[in-house]
């Protein structure tokens, strides 16, 4: 990987000079091209639409939680590292019945 050195972001390969998508500065290739590695772009299929008013909000569970609310067995859920690298992360839950929110420490 290389670095801007006007904004700090990561530059790509492009018509065989690095250029940062951030600010436009272009640069030569530091190292060898053997130490360089490319990723491909993610298809649409790959994203998880978040956006506000969405009625998908995770990923659905299996019947391995239960609403306090209403008792319903199936939730939305999402993962996030809320404490430091070394703890497990918490999932948080939607209930895709009446929408009540919760989280569990894992």
């Amino acid at each position: 990987m290389q670095f801007c050195d006007e904004c700090g972001s990561m530059m790509k390969k492009q018509d065989g000079v690095m250029v940062c998508d951030s600010c436009g500065h272009s640069a030569a290739q530091e190292g060898d091209a053997e130490d360089f590695v490319t990723t491909t772009e993610q298809s649409g299929d790959e994203l998880i639409e978040t956006e506000e008013g969405a009625n998908f909000e995770g990923k659905p569970t299996a019947n391995d939680v239960t609403c306090d609310d209403c008792g319903h067995g199936t939730a939305w859920y999402t993962i996030k590292q809320t404490g430091a690298a070394d703890e497990p992360p918490t999932r948080f839950f939607k209930c895709q019945e009446c929408g009540n929110r919760w989280r569990e420490y894992n």
